[in-house]
Parts: C-alpha cells; structure tokens; sequence
C-alpha cells in the first residue's frame, strides 16, 4: 500500500478533520497502529468513528512536519502503554510484588500479579501487565541494563 495524499487540521472542538484529493472532507477521524508494538511508526489507518478507513499511511515519514505531530498527538492521546527502560527494584522474587520501574514517562511502582503477567512478543519484546491492567513494553529486554536483566531473568 502506499500512504493517501490528505490534509488533516484539528477543528474548534480538537477532532482531526481528513481532507482526500478527491474533495472529500472527514470529521472526526482517528489514528489506530497496525503494528503497536514492532513497527508503531509503520501502517497507520485513519479510520471514522464507525471504524471506516479513510486514509492509509505507509511510512509516518511520509507525512508533512504538522499532520506528523497532530497524529502523534492523538495517538499519544488514545494509547498509554509506557516503555519500561529499567527495572529499579522488586519487593520480592514471589509473587505477588511490586516493581519500582523507570518508563519513558517518568518512573511508577505497579504490582504484578503472576507469572502470566508477563507475555512474550517476539524473540525479544516483552508485554507485562499490572494489577489494574496497565501494559508496559519492554522494546528489547536485551538492550536494558545488567541489573534490570538480572531481575527479569528471575520472572521469565
């Protein structure tokens, strides 16, 4: 697929509006990731509220300096699944416990439940989910340092 020429702005009330080559004006549209986790900047569909797609973007290079940031926003808006960079420390090696967690967002204990709690995606990603079903990723859990690798090596 190849990414739809569009323009998109932002309206008075903050929902994206999607104009195509062929006049076509759509209110309200949304960004969803085809790929969340492995490639979050490839395939992006913008897709109406009924979940139509309007408009495909191959590549988010693709796209002009604005549109780039106002989908950026918005996916940024509807996703929350913090990057975990390294794990500070863990109540205990039994379960349940509490992980004190450096994210990209700044750092947060969360309790995890059980050894089920952590999913593999991939050879190397991992997707680990709290007691309030909150994900966090670990991108590549051989690319953290020495210390948090340590810790995970206990719960995988």
């Amino acid at each position: 697929m190849t990414t739809t020429k569009f323009t998109l702005t932002r309206n008075s009330f903050g929902k994206l509006i999607l104009s195509n080559e062929a006049g076509e004006v759509f209110e309200g549209v949304s960004p969803v990731r085809a790929f969340p986790i492995q490639s979050p900047l490839v395939g992006i569909s913008l897709v109406m509220t009924d979940g139509r797609e309007v408009a495909w973007i191959d590549q988010l290079d693709d796209l002009a300096a604005d549109a780039r940031e106002l989908v950026m926003e918005e996916l940024e808006g509807r996703e929350f699944m913090p990057e975990i960079n390294n794990i500070i420390s863990v109540t205990s090696f039994a379960l349940p416990c509490t992980w004190k967690v450096a994210t990209d967002r700044g750092e947060t204990d969360f309790v995890l439940k059980g050894d089920e709690d952590i999913r593999r995606i991939g050879k190397t990603s991992l997707l680990i989910t709290d007691n309030h079903g909150i994900q966090f990723l670990i991108r590549d859990m051989y690319e953290i340092d020495k210390h948090s690798r340590k810790i995970l090596d206990r719960f995988l």
